[in-house]
């Protein structure tokens, strides 16, 4: 009995791998869950906020620090960003602003103020180069980022990058003792949530 299902078990595997394969080879035309326009647009929009946010919270004397001489600055790191959103949609053909340099920008400035308006300036570069896009442009081919790369996995690249770097700039506010402005409001609501909850007896 066990030598039958062990047939079975081998036949059932071996019957399901050309369907597999097939699968694999061939292309999904299905429809996607999300508007990936809207919804890059929306989650770059909260990414920048809190990049701002963070900004503002670092105290300016804070902004050359740096946990490791090798390592980026506080305001090394906010130009980064604002100056790789130039860069990466560039690859799907949007034009940086006339004069920046991706070489000297993160180089440029330790100044809060200026610093918080480039983040500012980059972001209204990404958000009408990313709303002018139609569905269609999504999905255009750009065979020099690779054979099946699209317009799309550049946005896509983007809002990775975005993440990426807004964890490393929590990690340095924290070794410094700044606590994120989104962190405090979110305890404060917890705390008035307890409070109306639990008030106590007069």
């Amino acid at each position: 009995m066990k030598a039958l299902s062990a047939f079975l078990l081998v036949l059932l595997v071996i019957g399901g791998l050309p369907l597999t394969a097939s699968a694999q080879n061939s292309p999904d035309r299905t429809a996607p869950s999300y508007d990936m326009k809207a919804q890059s647009l929306l989650d770059l929009e909260r990414v920048q906020k809190k990049f701002v946010d963070l900004a503002n919270a670092v105290p300016s004397d804070k902004s050359t620090w740096r946990p490791l001489p090798d390592s980026r600055s506080f305001a090394e790191l906010f130009l980064h960003v604002a100056g790789e959103r130039y860069g990466i949609l560039a690859l799907m053909g949007a034009t940086p602003p006339s004069g920046f340099d991706g070489k000297t920008f993160e180089k440029s400035t330790t100044d809060k103020t200026r610093i918080i308006e480039e983040l500012t300036k980059s972001w209204d570069f990404a958000h009408t180069a990313i709303n002018g896009m139609t569905n269609a442009d999504f999905a255009k081919l750009l065979p020099k980022l690779g054979p099946q790369a699209n317009a799309g996995d550049v946005v896509y690249i983007l809002v990775a990058d975005c993440h990426e770097h807004l964890g490393q700039a929590v990690a340095y506010a924290r070794v410094n003792g700044i606590v994120p402005p989104w962190t405090v409001e979110a305890k404060k609501r917890a705390a008035q949530k307890k409070a109306e909850k639990n008030p106590e007896k007069k």
